[in-house]
C-alpha cells in the first residue's frame, strides 16, 4: 500500500472513531435520561397507597395555599397521567400504568353529572375511594364557596384520544378486554359528540365548562386529529371494527388537509367557527406528532423540519410557540423521540438539555423559564392567551423524556425502530 493511501485509510479510521465516540457518548446520556426519569415516574406511582386505581398529581411539588397556584394543587390532568402510563409500560411497569387506567375506567363509569360515558379533562389525584374518581376543586374562602375550574370539568377531544392510548397499551400488555372495549368507548364518545360538520372534515374541540353551561367547541385541532387517528388506527388494529377505519380516515384526512406545501408545516388547525383555517400561529407538538402517529409519513412531511428548527428553536431545545420565549421540556422530548422516528440522530445537546431540566424530586421541570407561553387561550371565557407553562415538576414533561429516551413511540404503541448509527 501506498503511504499516500494509508494516510487515506487512517484518515477515515479516525473519523469512524469520532463517530462511534459521539454516538457512545449520545447512547450513554440517553441510558441515563431513561433510568432517572422511569426510576421517578415509578416511585410517584408507587407512592400512592395500595394497588388499586389512582391518578398521579400533574405538579406534584405545589405549596399549599399558594393562591397563584391552588387550581392546580391535587390535580390529575388526564393527558398527563395518560401520558405517564404509557411511559411506566415502555419503562417495564405495566402494573402501575394498569393502576391509572383502573382509574379513568372507574371515571368514565360513574361521572357525577353524566351518563355518556365522557372523561373529564382532570380529576383529583390519589388513590381512589370506592367506585369514585373526585372531580378537582377546592373551597374559596375569599367569598366561602366551592370553587372549580371550567377547563378541568370540561371534555377536549385530545384528552379523551390520549386515554385511549394508554387503555389500548394496558390492553396490549394484558389482554384483558376491559381495556379494549374502554378504548373503544371514548373513540365513540368522540364520534358522537365532536364529529364536525362544517368543512374541513374533522373531529372539534369538546366540551367545556361546568355541568350546568357546557359550551361546544367548534374550532378543530390539528393536534387533537392526530390523537384520534392514532388512537383510531390502533384500536382498530385491536378489534377489527370497521367503524375505526372510518374515524381514523376522517382524522387523518384533516391532518393531511392542514399541511402547508408551501412553508412546509402544519397548520394548527381552524378558528372558532369550524372552517376559517388558522395561519399565524403554530404549535411544536402539531408539527412533530404527525411523524410519530403515521407510519410510514409521507415523504413531504420530513420537510417539516426546518421549520420546527426556525420557528421553534430556543437555545439547544425547542419551544411551544412560533418564535418562543423560552423552552418547553416536553416538545423538547417530543422532537427527540419524533427525530428518532424520523431516522435522524437526536443531537447530544438535547439530551443534556432534558437531563439538566430534572428536579430535586426527580421530576423534569416544565420549563427552565420562569414561564412561558403557548399563544392559545384555555378557554373560551379567556380575555387573552392565558395558556402557560411554568417553572414547575411536572409530569407530563417528565413521561416524555422517558418515552424519548426509552425510544417508545406511544401514538402506536411500538418501540421505534432506529436507523443504522442511531444508538
Amino acid at each position: 500500500m501506498s503511504m499516500r493511501w494509508r494516510h487515506v485509510a487512517s484518515v477515515g479510521l479516525m473519523v469512524t472513531m469520532v463517530a462511534s465516540a459521539h454516538a457512545n457518548a449520545a447512547g450513554a446520556l440517553q441510558q441515563q435520561l431513561a433510568a432517572s426519569s422511569c426510576a421517578t415516574l415509578r416511585s410517584a406511582a408507587t407512592a400512592e397507597p395500595g394497588s388499586g386505581p389512582m391518578l398521579l398529581p400533574s405538579y406534584p411539588t405545589l405549596q399549599q395555599g399558594d393562591d397563584s397556584t391552588k387550581a392546580l394543587e391535587n390535580v390529575a390532568f388526564v393527558y398527563d397521567n395518560a401520558l405517564a402510563g404509557i411511559a411506566l409500560s415502555a419503562c417495564g411497569s405495566p402494573d402501575q400504568a394498569r393502576r391509572i387506567a383502573d382509574a379513568l375506567l372507574l371515571a368514565a363509569a360513574h361521572d357525577p353529572g353524566f351518563k355518556d360515558g365522557r372523561l373529564r379533562n382532570a380529576y383529583r389525584s390519589g388513590p381512589t375511594s370506592g367506585d369514585k374518581v373526585e372531580l378537582p376543586g377546592y373551597w374559596q374562602s375569599h367569598g366561602n364557596y366551592w370553587s372549580q375550574d371550567p377547563y378541568q370539568v370540561g371534555t377536549a377531544v385530545g384528552n379523551v384520544a390520549w386515554a385511549a392510548l394508554l387503555l389500548l397499551t394496558v390492553y396490549d400488555h394484558s389482554h384483558d378486554r376491559r381495556y379494549l372495549d374502554g378504548a373503544l368507548a371514548q373513540l365513540r364518545w368522540i364520534q358522537d359528540h365532536a364529529s364536525g360538520g362544517t368543512p374541513p372534515g374533522g373531529y372539534e374541540g369538546g366540551l367545556f365548562g361546568y355541568d350546568n353551561a357546557q359550551r361546544v367547541q367548534h374550532w378543530k385541532a390539528t393536534e387533537h386529529n392526530i390523537d384520534v387517528y392514532a388512537a383510531a388506527t390502533w384500536a382498530g388494529r385491536d378489534s377489527g371494527d370497521p367503524a375505526l377505519a372510518q374515524q381514523a380516515k376522517l382524522a387523518g384526512g384533516f391532518v393531511h388537509a392542514m399541511w402547508d406545501d408551501t412553508q412546509h408545516r402544519f397548520l394548527v388547525g381552524t378558528l372558532d367557527d369550524g372552517k376559517t383555517l388558522s395561519r399565524d400561529k403554530s404549535g411544536l407538538d402539531a408539527q412533530v406528532w404527525p411523524l410519530l402517529a403515521f407510519t410510514p409519513p409521507p415523504a413531504a412531511w420530513n420537510q417539516v423540519w426546518s421549520w420546527v428548527d426556525a420557528q421553534h428553536r430556543y437555545g439547544e431545545g425547542y419551544g411551544y410557540r412560533r418564535q418562543p420565549d423560552g423552552i418547553w421540556t416536553e416538545g423538547t422530548a417530543q422532537v427527540a423521540t419524533a427525530l428518532q422516528a424520523s431516522g435522524k440522530p437526536v443531537p447530544d445537546a438535547v439530551w443534556q438539555l432534558l437531563l439538566a431540566q430534572r428536579s430535586d424530586g426527580g421530576m423534569l421541570y416544565a420549563t427552565p423559564q420562569p414561564r412561558i407561553g403557548t399563544d392559545f387561550a384555555i378557554g373560551p371565557t379567556s380575555t387573552y392567551a392565558d395558556f402557560f407553562y411554568y417553572h414547575l415538576p411536572h409530569l407530563g414533561a417528565t413521561a416524555w423524556a422517558a418515552l424519548a429516551a426509552k425510544g417508545w413511540n406511544p401514538l402506536t404503541g411500538r418501540p421505534i425502530e432506529r436507523s443504522e448509527g442511531t444508538p
